[in-house]
């Protein structure tokens, strides 16, 4: 799969995933036929930034940015970013075949006045017509991807504010899908599920013949955990999290704090699950990818699995990847699975016409 991402010649984007806790970044390079991992960056953000994914603490997560900025080392601006939340929106919808871009344009517009809960004129749209309907015959389905101007727009100030230049603006979840369509070992025509469990968001993403037919986000996170920590143990939060994170968290939290955030990750991965084969009316699948923030966690996959009564794995897209000696040093494998939306984020650049 790599000799077709490096076919043409193309721009460096860097991968560039803003979190609730963390702003992680990678940036490739080509070796060959080979994509190399240049630099990374994993830059925790102080305090409470986020509401609802929407930014409240500019400062915090601006300063986050620009030590993201000196971690890379790089003199390229390009990045690719993502969105999420309850103010961004995608949706399959159905159209004729053969329409110009004009005439869908306008098809669109009908469309996602009826989705979209808010005035057309206070968010962003586009759409791409994605193939053949497998669902309705003599139809077409396009991807409707919306959101709000104010999500937007303040990351793209934030941005060209420690001089990054915003290409491209993506959804999370497409963009962990991207991860998974061109890093995880995919069989085709069968279902690859992809988990992200990150800080305060549970994100369920189905890649499936090269395309995300399913992704959905859910309210839970590793800040459960965090706060349930931080209270056994008397301690402050982002101690907490320095403290998980390194491996040095009081001997007896696996006892006394992670069974009780390993039922409650169980019960939301189940109903998310759930969700998935009630709307697609697919088989439960047999094996899952885990990444993000809680793929860290020794031994989650081997607990999941347990639990879900599925096989379950950590995802790591950079595994058939080289990994620059700097990187390396610099403990990229700790973090790796943590960057998977970074990944897909990063892979834009394999793909100039969406840029």
């Amino acid at each position: 799969m790599f000799k077709e991402l490096f076919k043409k010649k193309v721009s460096q984007i860097i991968g560039l995933d803003i979190g609730t806790r963390y702003v992680k970044a990678v940036l490739f390079e080509s070796e060959g036929d080979q994509i190399k991992v240049q630099s990374f960056a994993c830059e925790q953000i102080n305090g409470n930034a986020f509401t609802d994914r929407e930014i409240r603490d500019f400062d915090a997560v601006g300063n986050a940015l620009k030590k993201v900025k000196l971690a890379l080392k790089t003199k390229k601006k390009d990045v690719a970013v993502a969105v999420s939340g309850s103010s961004v929106l995608s949706k399959v919808v159905f159209m004729d075949p053969d329409q110009q871009d004009f005439e869908l344009e306008s098809q669109i517009e009908i469309e996602a006045d009826s989705l979209i809960p808010y005035p057309l004129e206070e968010v962003y749209m586009d759409f791409e017509e994605i193939g053949e309907s497998k669902t309705h015959t003599g139809k077409v389905d396009v991807l409707l991807s919306a959101a709000h101007k104010d999500m937007v727009d303040s990351r793209i100030t934030l941005l060209r504010e420690v001089e990054f230049e915003p290409k491209v603006m993506d959804i999370e979840g497409y963009a962990l899908g991207n991860a998974v369509r061109e890093f995880a070992n995919t069989e085709e025509g069968k279902a690859s599920v992809c988990i992200n469990i990150g800080a305060s968001q549970l994100q369920l993403c189905v890649v499936k013949d090269d395309r995300v037919i399913y992704s959905k986000e859910h309210s839970f996170g590793m800040d459960s955990l965090i706060q349930d920590l931080s209270i056994i143990h008397t301690l402050d939060k982002q101690e907490t999290e320095q403290q998980l994170v390194a491996g040095e968290l009081p001997a007896t939290w696996r006892q006394d704090t992670f069974p009780i955030f390993l039922a409650n990750l169980n019960q939301h991965i189940s109903r998310a699950l759930q969700m998935y084969i009630s709307s697609t009316h697919a088989d439960r699948p047999e094996h899952i990818l885990v990444c993000g923030g809680g793929a860290n966690i020794e031994e989650i996959a081997t607990d999941l699995e347990n639990e879900l009564g599925v096989s379950v794995s950590i995802f790591n897209p950079f595994a058939n990847m080289q990994v620059s000696e700097k990187a390396a040093q610099q403990g990229f494998d700790k973090v790796a699975p943590q960057l998977a939306i970074a990944a897909g984020l990063a892979s834009r650049s394999f793909n100039p016409c969406h840029m």
